[in-house]
């Protein structure tokens, strides 16, 4: 995807402006269901010795919930109608891997991190001169994306069983849950 100037706008391409309400709008539901993830990992592993770091990132995740709630609102925005679905799977993904062990929960973070630092990187690319202050938004949000991936790789993610199969099923799920917040 790339952000076009008004000079490389083609027939059938979304405006600009629907393309950065794609970007607000799936980025909203990724953080949205973040949190849900880690509430339901928290919910399982109540205080297991990864549950201060599991509210950490928690925390991180809904300072980022509250940058893009702020800019829905000022540029007018919708959030995907998809939201109830990402409440539900986000908590049940995180349910069921914390079920699996701190090392399972460990290795969910690691997959969602990684699908959405490319998901990111992929925006931050796209987004022109214009939209600069939304890039640094993004980027700033990738690099505690990314800290929580490397949290997770720390706290024994590879370890858990089936670890390449889980990571495989979790990156496949985020991003077809990217593609469906983007346009729905």
């Amino acid at each position: 995807m790339t952000i076009p100037s008004t000079e490389a706008y083609l027939p059938g391409d979304p405006p600009p402006e629907e393309q950065v309400a794609r970007i607000l709008r799936v980025d909203h539901a990724g953080e949205y269901g973040a949190i849900r993830i880690y509430e339901g990992q928290l919910a399982v592993l109540g205080n297991a010795p990864c549950s201060s770091l599991l509210r950490r990132m928690r925390k991180q995740e809904q300072e980022h919930l509250a940058a893009f709630n702020t800019l829905l609102t000022e540029r007018r925005v919708r959030p995907t109608a998809l939201l109830p679905l990402w409440h539900l799977a986000g908590f049940v993904l995180g349910a069921a891997t914390a079920a699996l062990g701190e090392r399972a929960a460990m290795a969910c973070t690691v997959a969602v991190e990684e699908a959405i630092d490319t998901h990111y990187a992929r925006q931050a690319r796209a987004l022109g001169e214009n939209e600069q202050k939304l890039r640094e938004t993004i980027e700033a949000f990738r690099a505690d994306e990314l800290e929580h991936r490397d949290i997770g790789l720390a706290h024994g993610a590879e370890e858990a069983p089936g670890y390449r199969v889980l990571s495989a099923l979790i990156k496949a799920g985020c991003r077809v849950a990217i593609a469906l917040s983007e346009r729905i």
